[in-house]
């Protein structure tokens, strides 16, 4: 599976070129355009169907699928090695092959976020996985040592490499996990942490 972006990074689309037989899973609605005989099913696990996904697979000549965010912005494609896992904001995977996991119950997350499903999400493999972010994506280069403070809106993606802290912007305000609402990340190197140039949020000063 490659991956070649155009139009990045204000209306980003990811093409995702496929050897025979070999399939990528994306989210719903975001396939734009496919060669001919790809074909698209709803992907499942232990029997069960997974609404919202897409499973689009390449007939025995190869193919490729042009998918696109629903809304403007980047996409980026992501190479996982299978050295280090990465933990990517909730929502913002546009498509995985299957050699991509997503770790759902990853301990570190768990102790970053308690009992509650927070806005962060694990994945771990060898392979690209195709990140959408409403605006540019940029970075942060970290040394051993080195801090950045993110607000948690703007938080794309980071290895496991960085060790990061949560805490809240002001404790008497508003906060939830679930959203990142009210909260930032404090990251410490080595290892680059992405973010997002602009968040989904309108805010009104």
């Amino acid at each position: 599976m490659r991956v070649h972006t155009r139009h990045t990074p204000n209306f980003g689309v990811a093409r995702v070129t496929l050897a025979p037989g070999e399939a990528v899973q994306s989210a719903a609605d975001t396939m734009l355009a496919t060669s001919f005989g790809v074909t698209e099913s709803t992907p499942s696990r232990g029997g069960a169907r997974k609404p919202g996904l897409s499973l689009f697979t390449a007939p025995a000549d190869g193919g490729w699928v042009d998918l696109a965010p629903i809304g403007p912005g980047d996409v980026y494609p992501l190479e996982l090695t299978g050295t280090t896992g990465w933990s990517v904001h909730h929502g913002a995977v546009l498509a995985r092959p299957a050699s991509v996991r997503h770790d759902q119950g990853w301990a570190p997350l768990q102790q970053l976020f308690g009992a509650d499903s927070g806005f962060l999400a694990h994945y771990s493999g060898t392979g690209p996985l195709v990140l959408t972010a409403p605006g540019p994506v940029d970075s942060f280069k970290l040394a051993a040592g080195e801090m950045v403070t993110v607000r948690s809106d703007y938080v794309l993606a980071y290895p496991d490499t960085v060790q990061c802290r949560l805490r809240a912007v002001d404790p008497s305000g508003p906060q939830s996990v679930k959203t990142g609402e009210g909260l930032v990340l404090d990251f410490a190197g080595p290892g680059i942490v992405l973010v997002q140039a602009r968040n989904r949020r309108v805010s009104h000063v």
